[in-house]
């Protein structure tokens, strides 16, 4: 990668230190070396595309170019997808461990661009007017990593795709469920305003340093849906086998271990971000890898 990105390459390097503590690799630990590995070069990938669509800093310019700034990035980073499949070597220390990934386990190249795609989008888009484009945003963000994961194990098929798609889209609802406050903060809501409007909400009630009524029934709609995302996509736990399964089981249990938490803090999404603590994690794991749903 280019020589501006160097920063945010040392930070995707912290994060993989600190992996065992994201909800992404959840079962990461306990699986064997080669799919570990494989697993953190798409955690580390999918991680420093974000940190450049969202924190990257050009610290010469003003606030209004940030996001040109940010763009940039992404498209160096898009360069070294271009390398990869071209056969040269990239740049970015990260990056070079996505392709030994992408060469051992047959990724195929839109993955990796849907996701970096997305963080384009980040820098355009800041509201969403329907579920349907909202759901079109998670197709970019958060269903190709389930697509990698399934090639990492070598269990991709358009059926599992199709199932793994439910759960990452609902996976990625139930980050931004999460986070409202925080994107607030950054000044994007993921709530459509469709939405919204259903429940009586303005984004005024958002900026509200605790939930009211109107935003607490929003929200118990929303994780409801997201939840029958995740029941919808269940079913492909059964179809898998040792370490896939139970790293698929991972993501799936993590996903009802945070809907659970924003339910126990009835649906107050806006004081404070609400995880899930670790023994619900691993017993959501557990249940779901036992009973394959």
């Amino acid at each position: 990668m280019r020589e501006h990105v160097h920063p945010s390459v040392t930070h995707a390097e912290e994060v993989a230190a600190n992996a065992s503590g994201e909800n992404f690799p959840v079962a990461l630990r306990v699986l064997p070396e080669r799919h570990r590995r494989h697993l953190t070069a798409l955690y580390c990938f999918a991680r420093l595309t974000d940190d450049l669509g969202d924190e990257a800093r050009d610290t010469n310019a003003d606030g209004t170019s940030q996001a040109a700034y940010r763009l940039k990035l992404l498209d160096d980073f898009d360069a070294d997808v271009d390398a990869i499949y071209a056969g040269g070597t990239p740049a970015s220390p990260v990056m070079r461990a996505m392709a030994q990934t992408v060469r051992e386990c047959g990724v195929p190249a839109g993955p990796l661009r849907a996701l970096i795609q997305a963080n384009r989008q980040d820098q355009q888009v800041t509201r969403y007017a329907t579920y349907a484009e909202l759901a079109q945003y998670c197709e970019l963000s958060a269903n190709p990593v389930g697509q990698i994961v399934l090639y990492i194990f070598g269990v991709a098929t358009p059926e599992r795709i199709a199932a793994s798609d439910s759960i990452c889209t609902a996976l990625q609802l139930a980050e931004h469920w999460q986070d409202v406050a925080e994107d607030l903060g950054m000044g994007r809501i993921y709530l459509p305003a469709e939405d919204l409007d259903r429940f009586g909400c303005t984004e005024a009630d958002l900026a509200e340093p605790s939930a009211g009524p109107a935003v607490r029934t929003l929200m118990r709609f929303e994780v409801d849906r997201a939840a029958a995302l995740l029941d919808q996509g269940a079913p492909l736990v059964g179809t898998l086998r040792g370490a896939a399964r139970l790293s698929v089981a991972g993501y799936l249990g993590g996903g009802r271990a945070a809907l659970a938490a924003i339910r126990q803090h009835q649906y107050d999404v806006l004081n404070g971000t609400h995880k899930p603590r670790k023994p619900r994690l691993v017993a959501e794991l557990l249940k779901t890898y036992v009973t394959g749903r």
